[in-house]
């Protein structure tokens, strides 16, 4: 006679089993949403960028200059994207170009401040180059790290 004996029931290997395919479920979905969420982001500074080439090109018409920027340090990114964003909302054309840039926008930092500082998606000030041995003006984004000088970084001459 053999007393066999029913398992009902899931032993530790076979919840462990499921536990880890359900993490590796999760940690794929993650990894989606927040590279496809990246992307969008990346959409829309595109945009942004290629809002502020048009507003460049109008300037440059009216003026026959680009805004100069002869420093080339990111500490000073705030200062640099507000000088711009005053100098092209001075000029009618690249002030109607301007307007929509709404989503990127937002009031100055600084108490009774009425530029607006320009930021990326991702949260942090866009800065602006223009050099003497330049043949266009570059926008720059920190990227989804927040900081300058990083391999993320994007800039407008990329894009």
């Amino acid at each position: 006679m053999t007393n066999a004996r029913r398992h009902v029931g899931l032993s530790l290997v076979e919840m462990l089993v499921v536990v880890a395919i359900v993490a590796v479920v999760a940690g794929m979905v993650v990894m989606l949403t927040l590279r496809m969420s990246n992307q969008a982001k990346e959409r829309d500074l595109a945009g942004a960028f290629a809002l502020f080439r048009s507003a460049l090109q109008e300037y440059r018409e009216e003026t026959g200059e680009f805004p100069p920027q002869p420093e080339q340090n990111h500490a000073n990114a705030a200062v640099h994207i507000r000088g711009l964003y005053e100098r092209l909302m001075a000029e009618p054309a690249s002030r109607q170009v301007l307007t929509h840039l709404s989503n990127l926008s937002r009031p100055g930092d600084q108490p009774g401040a009425n530029i607006a500082e320009v930021r990326d998606p991702w949260g942090t000030v866009l800065d602006y180059r223009y050099g003497p041995d330049d043949d266009f003006p570059e926008l720059l984004s920190a990227g989804p790290d927040k900081e300058f000088g990083t391999p993320d970084d994007i800039s407008s001459r990329t894009g």
